[in-house]
């Protein structure tokens, strides 16, 4: 087989890896991080005994794409190359599907599942790879799924537990971890060098061919003037203090601007006090001002009109699930004002100047007469499909020729499947589409053609999506541009972000310059003191999921406050659904639609949404799983939920962070009590 053509500074931060060493491959997007991967893989597989060589991704298309573009056109001929995802069958028997296979691109889960999993046919341990590649691996921190791999991998490092692959990470930045001083930028460096286990190494010798090779936008601050009236905005923020005023909050309670992220932080405590005080009609209000408060920031940045709908949608879920009178005011105030709302946000003249320098900013390059690409970031997905629909209804845009469409994340819920993702970039490629409207998800690792044109709308985002998504206008002559209020709070990020590049830059060169011995004698210490705080820290949850028993928890309908579940009744299937196996419970609930799912799976099918069955609640709390066909579970989605102990009442976003020790479902168990007459 042919060796790989490299640049040169892909040769040079490959020499190292080639060597056997852990390394950290740091590269700017763009500029082949993955191809370095692929000819450290074939070198590995053609001198080490009995290699396996296995790609860690943090997405599903991920896997596509690093299988059909890179590992299959270079290494397939001669190696047995297998793709493995949430899509395919192979996840279902890990250990035996990879036995006999040379390289495996996974995502993380899939891997973490296996390592987890004590079945054979599913069963992987890290001893069976020989050289572990870790994509966009600067997320091996905190309690990631990539970091949950490379624990037990420092785990059996420190007590020299069996073999240990080679580590190889790629990322374009590891960020300064929200450091503000070199010191702590340092730190965080060797926190993520000691979690992989690797030194960090890029280019020294080279830097100028990458410099010619990978070419950095133009950066464009494209400011705008505050609008000089609102009153869409004023309308909105009268409404939330008449809410203010009906739910006579706390005296402690101090909220900030309307309109702003802190004041989103503050409804969500209010919220929670809502909660643990047994107050439905101050929890109530609390959603009810957040949702107004997005249809503000839905204001500052987009148009008066989506602002409208994003509120209008909101309440048509409302109009047939009033409780109290606390439901009837709040709907009340949405009707009374709905029709003067909507006839303010069709004045164009109050039109938020940002969208007028947006039109500008890609008249520029699309009205230029140049073939163009382009890609616009926006925070939500909502965000993305309301300039999806300003887009498509500009006539100067559509007269430019500019041909747009929404590319989003992938996933069980979203408003993307695979495929559709997929097919959005491979209309990018082809030209069939020449703009992306975006969340951050076109940022990292997306195989996507260069651009002319990025533009960030509406984004506070750290210093590594920004450069990320600086890295996608990588076309000759091509800019960056930022479409920000004047002295707005995007481009204070803007400019804090290109300090934190410098300070990022810095600190991974102090890094390099250490000592090898002293390096890994740090390295040491921080693996050590991570090991102990994890430990530390299981043992705390495991004692607070110990304090009380399930049987003294109830599980409480978030939106009528009803108790309608005991904790002592679920149960977790494959560490992912959790149930409830009681046959009363389906007394609280009423069926929905059927639920679609773009895949299929091995033990379980979706069923119908379930939604609270008392008052006129509709709360819609999950839905069915027929389980081997045989057991029809109703799967709870927790945030949808009050989690009531003898000590009090408070919401639970996430499973892991119950107060209780779920058990594991047993299907045998479950047939025994509630089909005992098979078992006659």
């Amino acid at each position: 087989m042919e060796d790989l053509k490299l640049y040169k500074y892909q040769e040079e931060v490959v020499e190292r890896a080639l060597q056997g060493e852990n390394i950290i491959i740091w590269l700017p997007t763009g500029s082949g991080k993955t191809r370095a991967a692929v000819h450290v893989a074939q070198k590995h597989l053609e001198n080490t005994p009995n290699a396996k060589v296995v790609l860690l991704v943090n997405t599903v298309h991920l896997v596509n794409q690093h299988y059909a573009r890179e590992f299959e056109p270079h290494l397939g001929r001669k190696y047995a190359i297998l793709p493995v995802s949430g899509d395919t069958d192979e996840k279902d028997y890990f250990g035996i599907a990879t036995r006999d296979k040379h390289v495996v691109i996974c995502t993380a889960q899939i891997l973490y599942n296996a390592m987890i999993n004590q079945d054979d046919a599913k069963h992987a341990e890290l001893s069976d790879i020989t050289l572990l590649i870790i994509d966009e691996c600067h997320h091996t921190q905190k309690e990631t799924v990539y970091n949950k791999i490379m624990r037990r991998y420092v785990e059996k490092k420190l007590r020299r537990d069996g073999r240990l692959p080679q580590i190889l990470g790629l990322t374009a930045s590891p960020g300064a971890g929200g450091a503000r001083t070199l010191e702590k930028a340092v730190d965080h460096v060797l926190e993520i060098c000691a979690n992989l286990d690797s030194a960090i190494v890029s280019p020294v010798k080279q830097v100028t061919e990458l410099k010619q090779t990978v070419l950095r936008p133009q950066k464009i601050y494209d400011i705008v003037e505050k609008r000089a009236e609102d009153p869409f905005g004023d309308h909105l923020k009268r409404m939330m203090q008449h809410i203010h005023e009906f739910m006579d909050p706390p005296p402690d309670f101090r909220p900030r601007e309307f309109g702003t992220q802190e004041y989103e932080a503050d409804v969500v405590e209010l919220k929670k006090r809502g909660i643990s005080e047994k107050s439905r009609g101050l929890t109530q209000c609390a959603v009810h001002l957040r949702e107004y408060n997005d249809a503000l920031l839905i204001n500052d940045t987009l148009r008066m009109i989506d602002a409208y709908r994003s509120l209008e949608e909101f309440y048509k879920l409302k109009y047939e699930s009033a409780i109290d009178a606390t439901d009837d005011f709040l709907l009340g105030l949405f009707i009374e004002n709905r029709a003067e709302l909507k006839e303010v946000a069709l004045i164009s003249r109050f039109e938020n100047p940002k969208m007028a320098q947006l039109e500008s900013t890609l008249l520029k390059q699309f009205g230029s007469g140049v073939p163009s690409k382009g890609i616009v970031f926006s925070k939500t997905r909502k965000s993305t499909h309301y300039l999806q629909d300003w887009v498509q209804g500009n006539p100067a845009l559509q007269d430019a020729g500019v041909r747009s469409a929404v590319l989003t994340g992938a996933g069980n819920g979203s408003l993307m499947t695979q495929s559709q993702q997929k097919a959005t970039i491979e209309d990018f490629r082809r030209n069939r589409v020449n703009l992306l409207i975006s969340t951050s998800v076109a940022e990292e690792g997306l195989d996507i053609p260069e651009c002319n044109l990025v533009v960030r709308y509406g984004l506070l985002t750290n210093e590594i999506a920004q450069l990320q998504a600086i890295g996608r206008a990588r076309a000759k002559d091509s800019h960056y541009s930022v479409v920000a209020q004047q002295g707005g709070r995007e481009v204070h990020r803007e400019r804090i972000n290109e300090y934190l590049e410098g300070l990022t830059r810095e600190a991974v060169t102090e890094v390099q310059a250490m000592d090898r011995r002293e390096f890994r004698l740090k390295l040491a210490e921080v693996q050590r003191e991570a090991l102990i705080s994890s430990e530390l820290k299981d043992k705390l949850i495991a004692e607070k999921k110990s304090r009380n028993a399930a049987s003294n928890i109830r599980l409480l309908c978030q939106n009528c406050f009803t108790p309608v579940a005991n904790a002592n009744d679920i149960r977790v299937i494959d560490n992912t659904h959790h149930v409830n196996v009681s046959l009363k419970f389906k007394e609280h609930y009423k069926l929905g639609h059927l639920v679609t799912l773009p895949k299929k799976f091995e033990d379980w099918e979706p069923g119908c949404t379930i939604k609270c069955n008392h008052d006129n609640c509709n709360m819609d709390w999950g839905y069915e799983i027929n389980y081997k066909k045989k057991a029809l579970l109703p799967n709870l989605c927790i945030k949808k939920f009050v989690v009531e102990t003898p000590d009090g009442r408070r919401p639970v976003k996430k499973w892991k962070n119950v107060p209780f020790t779920v058990k594991d479902f047993s299907f045998e168990e479950y047939c025994q009590e509630h089909f005992s007459d098979l078992f006659d």
